[in-house]
């Protein structure tokens, strides 16, 4: 009669059959589990309202109008300007607040070449806080 030897191997397929069956029950309950809803703590009103943006308008002939929306007018009020002018009237705006936005708001007939000329000299100005104007689409 000979000895027996000893199994040096594990067995994993017990292990596999295990993980398989967690892995179904986890996929089953997670859909089943509602996300927690947060309360946000409030707070008051600002004690500042947030600053009217600058707008610098580009026709579609690529003149370049500036409207100044500021806080206290009841309108807004637009005037034609060149480049230099535009960063002039800008850098002096944000020279008194630098966290004045600026929004370029191009008729969609532009070229995409006048919005980044316009775009490259604010930035080689430095003004800061720049963004594009969308009109959200009608579905």
């Amino acid at each position: 009669m000979r000895a027996r030897r000893q199994m040096n191997q594990i067995n994993v397929v017990p292990y596999v059959d295990v993980m398989l069956v967690l892995l179904v029950i986890f996929m089953v309950t997670a859909p089943l589990v509602n996300p927690g809803v947060i309360d946000l703590p409030t707070v008051g009103k600002s004690s500042q309202p947030p600053d009217a943006p600058m707008e610098v308008i580009i026709r579609a002939d690529a003149t370049l109008l500036l409207r100044d929306r500021t806080a206290g007018a009841g309108g807004a009020a637009e005037r034609p300007v060149n480049n230099k002018q535009l960063v002039d009237v800008l850098r002096a705006r944000q020279a008194k607040n630098p966290d004045v936005p600026v929004v370029i708001s191009a008729d969609k007939d532009v070229k995409y070449d006048a919005v980044l000329k316009v775009m490259d000299e604010l930035q080689r100005a430095n003004i800061r806080r720049v963004g594009l104007s969308v009109k959200p689409s009608g579905k």
